[in-house]
């Protein structure tokens, strides 16, 4: 008796568990009326807005900073304003003005900046709060600002999915068996220093660990592992541990693979189903060109 009511319940709560399950997929579907895209420097911006545009995204908007967003965007998207880095109040402003409820980050503000910032007083209010002052802790806090005006801060890869990093070789010939060996040690470097919120790129060459990314940003790491390697080197990068998909998601595009070839590195290894190759047939084919593997393999 209790057993076949247990069983009954059991099924009704199936019943439910799917039923809003098909409920959020339906809602997943439903293309966003608005988008607001705070967008940095790049191709990932005007991507993202062209990706929005096809998913069924009427009005699309977005904040540009002077000196790193690419003024194209604009012919992109249906409303562009340029704002100097540190102005938040005035980005609040402009998407609580445009009715904005849903909002992406694209495209990397370049490190210096997060220096060199002429914060306005509410940046001033939301630095003064912060024991350590990194990207992921600066966006974590803006993102918790856009909230206070309803305005949710989407993952980074929305409208982007197809963009993600495949698992396996992804360009290139297969890897040799050092160059494998050299992946394996670069991740778990790699993996170390994300995790300690250094950088998130590696470069090794023949079992040795040559440059390691800080602050300067992963072009600059690239260009410095390469001159110390002088050539053959391979290039790891990966998500952090506990990556806020939101933001300082791993981009890989077009212009990382001349840059590498200029640093004539072998192998490029990136974190599968968390790093986004823009532009991915163009760097497919750059890659190949230039004789550089590009290999993804899964956390």
């Amino acid at each position: 008796m209790f057993r076949r009511e247990d069983s009954a319940l059991a099924d009704a709560e199936a019943l439910v568990s799917s039923a809003s399950l098909f409920q959020i997929r339906c809602l997943a579907q439903v293309p966003l009326h608005a988008l607001g895209i705070i967008a940095g420097n790049g191709v990932y911006p005007r991507l993202l807005a062209d990706s929005a545009r096809k998913a069924g995204v009427k009005k699309i908007i977005a904040v540009a900073f002077t000196g790193e967003t690419d003024p194209a965007l604009a012919r992109h998207v249906d409303l562009f304003e340029w704002m100097r880095i540190g102005q938040l109040n005035r980005l609040l402003k402009f998407f609580r003005t445009h009715d904005i409820h849903q909002a992406i980050m694209a495209g990397q503000i370049a490190p210096k900046n997060l220096f060199d910032l002429q914060p306005d007083w509410k940046a001033l209010l939301l630095l003064g709060k912060l024991k350590e002052r990194n990207a992921e802790s600066i966006f974590a806090a803006i993102a918790d600002e856009l909230a206070k005006i309803d305005v949710e801060l989407l993952l980074a890869t929305t409208f982007l999915e197809d963009s993600l990093a495949p698992s396996g070789l992804v360009a290139g010939a297969k890897l040799s068996r050092q160059e494998e060996e050299d992946v394996d040690l670069g991740w778990k470097i790699a993996k170390e220093i994300a995790r300690l919120d250094i950088g998130q790129t590696v470069i090794v060459k023949n079992g040795t660990v040559v440059a390691v990314e800080a602050f300067e940003g992963t072009n600059e790491a690239i260009k410095r592992g390469g001159a110390l390697a002088r050539e053959g080197a391979v290039m790891v990068k990966v998500a952090k541990p506990n990556q806020d998909m939101r933001f300082d998601v791993p981009v890989i595009g077009v212009e990382t693979i001349r840059i590498a070839a200029e640093a004539k590195m072998r192998v490029i290894a990136v974190e599968a189903g968390k790093t986004l190759l823009l532009e991915r047939d163009a760097i497919v084919d750059v890659a190949n060109r230039l004789k550089i593997s590009i290999v993804a393999q899964a956390s």
